[in-house]
C-alpha cells in the first residue's frame, strides 16, 4: 500500500502531458486547513482525485479545453477502435513493474470480482470499486449520452473482444425473412385482398428474386386480380427459375387461354410429365376449335352469322375485362361485312374505329372500314382508307385489291350514267351489265346498278327485264323503295295495273313521306279501270303511240278481214267488226282518243261534286283538282256555255282558276283549246 500515492502522482503527471490541470478550489489547499489533522497518504490521495473529477465536471470550460483522444465522458461503445484495443491491452498487462488505475480501481474492491473481458465490463465495474464516503451521498450526475465519433460504429453488439478480431468484423446487413413476406401474402391472398398480397409477394421477391414460388404466387395473385397480362409475366419468369414444374405450367396454360392463345396454352400444358388431365386442357382445346371453325367458315364464304356464333363460344374462355384479340375482332368484322345489313355494317364500323383507336396506322383495320363504307355505297371514302392503308404498308395486298375493285366499279357506273343520260339507253344496258361483274359480293352497290338497268329497260319497253331487274335489285335490298316504284311501273305497263295497284300502296304504307306516291297510287288506279275496258288499240292491233294514217290502215284490214258478209257462218264475226268500228270511230277523232287516252269517259260526273254541290277546292269535293286540268285540255277552264241552262259557265274574264277558254262540249259551247294525248303521266 505504500506505493499508492505515488502510482497517483504518476497518473496525473501523464494527465498533464495532454489537458491542462484542473483548477482545485481554494477550500482544498492544504495551507488554508492548518488546524485540520493531516490525513494519511492514502485517504488524502482518494479525495484528491475526487475533488478534481468533481470539479472537472462543473467547470463550462473543461470539455472545450480537453486534447487528449481518449473522452472520459464517452461511452465505452463510442471508443475509436485504436483506443480499444489500448485499453484492453494494458488491462492484460500483469507484469508491469508500475500499477495502472485500471489496478487501482480492482485494490478497492471490497469482493473478488473478477476482470472484466472487455472495456464496457471494466468500465461498468468501475464506479462500485470505490469505498463508499460520506461524499457519494451526493446525487450523482447522469451518465453521457451516447455519442458518435467519425469512425463507424460497430456492427452489432457482439463485436470480438480481442483487438484483431474487432478490426477484421464484417458489416452485415440485418436478414430479411423472404419467407414471411411469403406467409403475409397468403393471407391476403385467402381473404381475396389481392392488391395487399400482391405487395406482400412483391417484397418476398425482393429479399429473394431468384425463387420461382413467389414469381408464381404473384402470379397467382395477378391472375386473380384480373392483372393477365402481368401474371403471365410473372408465370414465364417462374417457369425459367424453374423448368418442367407441373403448378406452374398449368398455371401458365390458365393465362394463355385467358388472353385468348390457346395455341400457346396447350403447348405449355403438353410439356408437363406426367401428362395433363383432359380437364385441365378442356379449355383450350374448346377455344381454339371455335376459332378454327369461324375461320374455315369465312375462307369457304359462308354465313357471317355462323361465324359470329364460333366467336361468342370462343370468347367465353377469356378472362374478365379481357378484350378479344386483334385477330378475332377483325373476324368478326369480316363477318359483319358477309351479313351486310345496315345494323351488321355498323357494327363492322365500330370494330374497325376501336381498332384504329389502339393505332390509327393499322393497315387491317383501315381496310376494314374502307370495305364497310364500300358496302354502304361511299365510294370517295373508301378510296381515301384503301389509299392510307398503303401508305401505311405499301405491299398490303388487301389493300391493292379494294382499291382497284372500287376504282374500277365506279368508272364504270359512271360511264353507264353518262349513256342513260345521252339516251343512249342499250350501251347504259350494256354497261351496267359489266359493271355488276366486277364485285357480285357488294349488295349495296349492284342493287342501285341493277334498278338502274331496269330503268333503262323501261324506257325500252323491255318490261319483262325490267321486273326481273327490279326483283333482283329487292333481293339484295328490300328496303330500296326506288326499285319497288320501278318494279311497280313495269308491272303495270305489261298489262298487270292491279299487282301495280297493290305495290305502290304497300310503299304508301311503309313509307307515307314517300314523295308523290299519293299521285302515283291514283294514276295507277286510273290505268286499272281503263284496262278492264275496251281497248280500242289492242282491237286495232296498234301502240297507244300510233299515227292517225295507222289506225286507218289497221281499220281497213280488219274490216275487210271481219265483215260480216264474208263470213256469214261466224256468229261472232258481227260482233267483232262492230267492236272494229268502235275503235275506228273513237281513235280516228283526235278529242274522242284524247278523252279515251286520260279515262275522262270512265269518270262518273257524280263524283266530281259532293252531295251538297261544291267544286275544287270545296272540303266535299271527290275528284282531284289535276284529273279536271286534264279533262278540260289542260288550258284555262270553261266560259261562254249553252245558253238557255244546262252545261257548267263561268264569267268570261272572270275569277275561274281555268281562265275562261271555251265551255263544256255541248249544246252551246264546244271543246277548245290544246289536247294531251295518253292519259296521267307516270
Amino acid at each position: 500500500m505504500p506505493t499508492l500515492p505515488s502510482l497517483f502522482k504518476q497518473s496525473s503527471s501523464k494527465k498533464s502531458k495532454h489537458s491542462p490541470a484542473p483548477k482545485l478550489n481554494p477550500g482544498s489547499s492544504s495551507s488554508q486547513n492548518q488546524g485540520t489533522p493531516p490525513s494519511s497518504p492514502d485517504k488524502k490521495a482518494f479525495h484528491k482525485v475526487k475533488d478534481r473529477d468533481r470539479e472537472g465536471r462543473r467547470s463550462s470550460s473543461y470539455s472545450s479545453k480537453r486534447s487528449s483522444k481518449y473522452d472520459r465522458d464517452s461511452h465505452p461503445l463510442n471508443l475509436p477502435p485504436d483506443e480499444l484495443r489500448r485499453l484492453s491491452a494494458m488491462s492484460q498487462m500483469s507484469d508491469q513493474p508500475t500499477p495502472q488505475p485500471m489496478d487501482i480501481d480492482r485494490e478497492f474492491t471490497a469482493s473478488p470480482t473478477p476482470a472484466p473481458s472487455s472495456p464496457v465490463a471494466a468500465a461498468a465495474a468501475a464506479p462500485a470499486a470505490f469505498p463508499k464516503t460520506n461524499s457519494e451521498q451526493e446525487p450523482r450526475p447522469a451518465p453521457p449520452p451516447h455519442r458518435y465519433t467519425t469512425s463507424p460504429p460497430p456492427p452489432s453488439a457482439n463485436y470480438a473482444a480481442t483487438p484483431e478480431a474487432a478490426a477484421s468484423a464484417p458489416l452485415t446487413p440485418p436478414t430479411i425473412d423472404a419467407e414471411s413476406y411469403k406467409a403475409a401474402g397468403n393471407k391476403f391472398f385467402k381473404i381475396k385482398d389481392y392488391t395487399q398480397a400482391v405487395k406482400e409477394y412483391s417484397k418476398a421477391i425482393e429479399a429473394d428474386p431468384r425463387n420461382a414460388t413467389y414469381y408464381s404466387n404473384r402470379a397467382a395473385a395477378l391472375m386473380s386480380a384480373n392483372r393477365y397480362v402481368e401474371a403471365l409475366d410473372d408465370c414465364k419468369m417462374a417457369d425459367e427459375l424453374d423448368p418442367g414444374n407441373m403448378k406452374i405450367l398449368l398455371r401458365l396454360g390458365r393465362l394463355y387461354t385467358s388472353l385468348g392463345r390457346p395455341d400457346e396454352a396447350l403447348a405449355a400444358l403438353g410439356s408437363i410429365n406426367p401428362p395433363a388431365t383432359a380437364r385441365d386442357m378442356q379449355p383450350a382445346v374448346s377455344m381454339r376449335q371455335h376459332i378454327r371453325q369461324a375461320q374455315e367458315i369465312l375462307d369457304s364464304g359462308g354465313s357471317g352469322s355462323l361465324v359470329i356464333h364460333a366467336l361468342n363460344q370462343a370468347e367465353k374462355g377469356l378472362g374478365q375485362r379481357v378484350d378479344s384479340p386483334r385477330k378475332w375482332r377483325l373476324m368478326r368484322g369480316e363477318a359483319h361485312l358477309k351479313m351486310g345489313n345496315v345494323n351488321a355494317l355498323g357494327e363492322a364500323q365500330n370494330i374497325a374505329m376501336s381498332l384504329l383507336r389502339n393505332n390509327n396506322q393499322d393497315p387491317d383495320a383501315l381496310v376494314l372500314r374502307g370495305r364497310a363504307l364500300y358496302t354502304q355505297g361511299e365510294n370517295d371514302k373508301a378510296i381515301q382508307h384503301f389509299r392510307q392503308a398503303l401508305n401505311c404498308d405499301p405491299d398490303f395486298k388487301q389493300a391493292v385489291k379494294y382499291l382497284r375493285m372500287v376504282q374500277k366499279l365506279e368508272r364504270m357506273k359512271e360511264e353507264g350514267n353518262a349513256a342513260f343520260k345521252s339516251l343512249k339507253y342499250q350501251e347504259a344496258i350494256d354497261t351496267y351489265t359489266k359493271a355488276l361483274e366486277v364485285d357480285p359480293s357488294n349488295k349495296n352497290t349492284n342493287s342501285k346498278i341493277l334498278q338502274n338497268r331496269a330503268l333503262c329497260n323501261t324506257k325500252l319497253k323491255n318490261w319483262k327485264p325490267a321486273i326481273a331487274d327490279c326483283d333482283k335489285a329487292l333481293q339484295l335490298d328490300p328496303s330500296y323503295t326506288k326499285a319497288r316504284k320501278t318494279r311497280a311501273k313495269a308491272l303495270g305497263e305489261s298489262g298487270n295495273w292491279e299487282e301495280a295497284v297493290r305495290e305502290l300502296k304497300a310503299i304508301h304504307e311503309a313509307n307515307p313521306s314517300e314523295p308523290n306516291i299519293t299521285q302515283e297510287i291514283r294514276n295507277a288506279e286510273m290505268e286499272l279501270k281503263k284496262s278492264q275496258r275496251k281497248d280500242y288499240y289492242k282491237i286495232l292491233g296498234v301502240e297507244k303511240d300510233a299515227t292517225e294514217q295507222e289506225i286507218k290502215k289497221a281499220y281497213r284490214k280488219l274490216a275487210i278481214v271481219h265483215h260480216p258478209d264474208k263470213n256469214r257462218d261466224d256468229d261472232q264475226a258481227a260482233d267483232r267488226f262492230k267492236e272494229i268500228q268502235e275503235a275506228h270511230e273513237t281513235l280516228s277523232d283526235p278529242q274522242k282518243r284524247a278523252r279515251y287516252d286520260s279515262g275522262e269517259d270512265l269518270i262518273d260526273p257524280s263524283e266530281m261534286f259532293n252531295p251538297g254541290g261544291g267544286f275544287g277546292g270545296h272540303p266535299g269535293a271527290q275528284i282531284d283538282p289535276e284529273m279536271l286540268f286534264n279533262m278540260f285540255g289542260g288550258m284555262g277552264g270553261m266560259g261562254g256555255g249553252r245558253p238557255g241552262g244546262g252545261g257548267f259557265s263561268f264569267a268570261s274574264g272572270g275569277a275561274s282558276p281555268f281562265g275562261g277558254m271555251g265551255g263544256m262540249p255541248g249544246a252551246g259551247g264546244g271543246r277548245r283549246g290544246q289536247q294531251y294525248p295518253g292519259g296521267f303521266p307516270f
